[in-house]
């Protein structure tokens, strides 16, 4: 800024584009708003400085050296302070302005933040402009991130798209060929049908390479995309048939309140999460229910998922008891009487939830550590649908665990294969029922919460996964875990692929029920048959 030539100045100014000085920003905004002063300590001697704090009674502000960083003081060390009015300000021209302006754009491209840094890049080079090139250029050359490194390489290929020269454009065409570059697709495409029309074969046939390979590219991401998908998928379809294979599968009550317990517990995350937040109140019949929250914040209000998980299965495991000690142990062994009864349970659930927490849906934040993404080669796995299909893994060898290697499970099994002779044998059968009912309806109640992570809340949230569920349920074949599991993936699948290809959800959802009605048709008793000793099956 002490040249005397507006050249060099430019020159100086641009080679800054592309540096990670946190220094450059507020200088170079502090130069073009006439805020940054030129000051002369002794004749013939001038420093530049930017004037900071706050003024004193004679307008005179602290001042701090530009080249070293330090501040100005007089003969006896104290802070020296200048007036804004008494000093010159740097002088800087239109082309310096725009030399500055440009040195600006290119900032956050150094930024610490590495999703800044990504955002700027995929900016600047889809803008295609050619007066950026040397300083991406720089910071490529800079750059550690891998895939800031690859975005880097992109936006200078796409940019390179636009120069006249034949050998660079084939150079960006084999650039953006080799990285299977999805958002050059349109401009790729762009490019072939210019060079097609002026005739230049050899530009047209490398887009075309360029294009295939990158269609290769996408079907692969859709393949591995709606096998993850269809995994996640059949995750939460596994999730919320496999209290449903207990309930109706090994005890025979067609529990059309299943659904309701999913509600119940995905508004038990809802409101796990307002009381770690600033809480949260509710009418409660006719009452207001203030509920208080504990205010937390970071490490801990982000675990509040890991409370919701147990609670949301205590509450929907209390619900299924309460029910079965209320109605359905009134009811084993007449399944019609039992659905009615239930569908009427399942109204009433509905509209007590309205009455709590309203007839919209409810928003559930998820924690941060189930927020992101990870993304393998252009392959997106969310953290959420990731963490649901372990946990599936893990509430599945849970069960398998409570109901093959434990007491309980023993006394359950004893008493769905044969109630009468577990009884005799001194069973005490309506607790076995009592507690098996809650052992279903609290693992809806988990399958609730894992819910609330991927989509809204509301009081007809069961309604949407019911069918499905009885569905998952009586495929595998009824009473059989194992069939359950596989039931569920490949609905889930199957669900998935055929939305993919026919690109219609609704239709991709009526085919699946169609698949799975014929099936049926075909195998009324499921991939798996239950065998038992039993003399009523």
């Amino acid at each position: 800024m002490l040249a005397s030539d507006d050249a060099r100045k430019i020159q100086l100014v641009a080679s800054l584009a592309g540096e990670s000085d946190n220094a450059i920003e507020p200088l170079l905004k502090a130069w073009r708003e006439d805020a940054l002063y030129l000051y002369e300590p002794t004749e013939g001697a001038r420093v530049p400085v930017l004037l900071v704090g706050e003024k004193d009674d004679n307008d005179g502000r602290a001042a701090v050296r530009v080249d070293t960083g330090a501040s100005l003081v007089d003969a006896d060390g104290k802070s020296l302070r200048l007036v804004a009015a008494d000093l010159d300000a740097v002088e800087h021209t239109s082309a310096l302005r725009r030399a500055m302006k440009g040195v600006l754009d290119l900032l956050d491209v150094a930024s610490p933040d590495r999703k800044k840094r990504l955002q700027a890049i995929q900016t600047i080079g889809f803008s295609q402009d050619a007066e950026k090139l040397p300083a991406l250029q720089k910071r490529l050359d800079m750059e550690n991130d891998a895939a800031v490194k690859r975005s880097l390489r992109e936006a200078i290929a796409v940019t390179r798209l636009k120069d006249p020269a034949a050998n660079v454009k084939l150079s960006a065409l084999k650039e953006l060929q080799e990285l299977h570059s999805l958002s050059s697709y349109d401009l790729i495409r762009n490019a072939m049908r210019d060079a097609e029309t002026v005739g230049d074969k050899q530009t047209a046939a490398a887009a075309k390479l360029a294009l295939s390979a990158i269609d290769k590219h996408k079907s692969t991401i859709n393949f591995f995309g709606t096998l993850f998908r269809g995994l996640s998928l059949g995750s939460i379809l596994l999730i919320v048939a496999i209290g449903l294979a207990i309930t109706f599968g090994l005890m025979g009550v067609i529990n059309m309140a299943h659904g309701e317990m999913i509600a119940v517990g995905a508004y038990t995350t809802y409101l796990v999460e307002n009381v770690f937040g600033a809480g949260i109140t509710i009418p409660f019949f006719g009452f207001s229910l203030s509920i208080p929250g504990i205010h937390a914040s970071g490490v801990f209000y982000q675990s509040y998922f890991l409370f919701a998980l147990p609670l949301s299965f205590l509450a929907a495991a209390l619900v299924g008891i309460g029910l079965e000690r209320s109605i359905i142990r009134f009811l084993y062994r007449r399944p019609l009487e039992s659905l009615l009864a239930t569908w009427g349970v399942s109204l009433l659930l509905q509209q007590g939830l309205k009455l709590m927490f309203g007839s919209n849906n409810v928003q559930v934040s998820s924690p941060s550590y189930l927020s992101g993404n990870w993304t393998v080669n252009d392959i997106i796995f969310g953290w959420n649908r990731v963490f649901v299909i372990g946990f599936a893994g893990l509430i599945v060898f849970g069960v398998w665990l409570i109901l093959t290697k434990t007491p309980l499970g023993l006394l359950i099994r004893s008493v769905m294969q044969n109630r009468n002779m577990a009884s005799c044998m001194g069973v005490r059968t309506e607790r076995v029922n009592m507690l098996t009912f809650g052992l279903g309806s609290g693992l809806a109640g988990l399958a609730g919460a894992f819910i609330s992570q991927i989509g809204n809340v509301g009081p007809s949230l069961g309604q949407n996964y019911i069918v499905d569920c009885f569905m998952t349920v009586v495929v595998g074949g009824v009473g059989n875990l194992a069939g359950t599991i596989y039931s569920a993936i490949g609905i889930g699948l199957v669900d998935q692929s055929l939305q993919q290809i026919l690109l219609n959800p609704v239709l991709g959802k009526i085919l699946v029920l169609v698949a799975i009605i014929l099936f049926l048709q075909w195998r009324p008793s499921g991939l798996f048959v239950t065998r038992s000793r039993n003399l009523d099956d």
